[in-house]
């Protein structure tokens, strides 16, 4: 591979192109948003760690919720050759990694992250083709630039590799 790894912490985010991989480690109720355009081979990732700015302590980190990740992500994708009509969009995380800490009928922090999420693609027009979200356990992610493919693995469960076409969203 003649690309560079590009790992993307909590509340962070990064853009790949041709043989780039973009890697998250460690998505708990956090949500990895991945954004890819085929045609130029652009891949964008946010590692969103809150539903909104509402529950932050006043930070100006634009990766941290989804609002604001996805138009920087657009923005760096388009200056890469992406245009914003081709962009897909694919979600992995949102665990309820306490639920049963939680008072029964608590929304969890991971259905949150994807709630808010989910409602940012739609305002965005980025459709949004496949995800690996939900349960109770952690994820790490692998985002090719070069062809799209995600491999999506756990510890405690079965690795899975998407493509856009493999799993629908809810």
């Amino acid at each position: 591979m003649n690309g560079r790894e590009i790992i993307v912490r909590v509340a962070d985010l990064a853009v790949g192109q041709d043989d780039d991989e973009l890697i998250t480690i460690g998505l708990g109720s956090c949500v990895a948003i991945m954004l890819y355009d085929e045609q130029v081979r652009v891949g964008g990732l946010a590692h969103i760690l809150l539903p909104s700015r509402a529950l932050t302590r006043g930070e100006d980190n634009v990766a941290k919720v989804p609002h604001t990740a996805v138009p920087v992500l657009v923005e760096r994708m388009v200056a890469l050759g992406a245009h914003p009509r081709r962009i897909t969009a694919r979600l992995a995380g949102g665990a309820s990694m306490f639920a049963n800490l939680a008072p029964p009928g608590t929304i969890q922090m991971g259905e949150r992250n994807l709630v808010a999420t989910r409602q940012v693609l739609n305002s965005q027009n980025i459709p949004l083709t496949a995800e690996s979200v939900g349960g109770d356990y952690g994820r790490t992610v692998r985002v090719r630039c070069r062809d799209g493919r995600i491999a999506v693995s756990s510890v405690l469960h079965r690795s899975e590799e998407h493509t856009s076409e493999l799993q629908s969203p809810i």
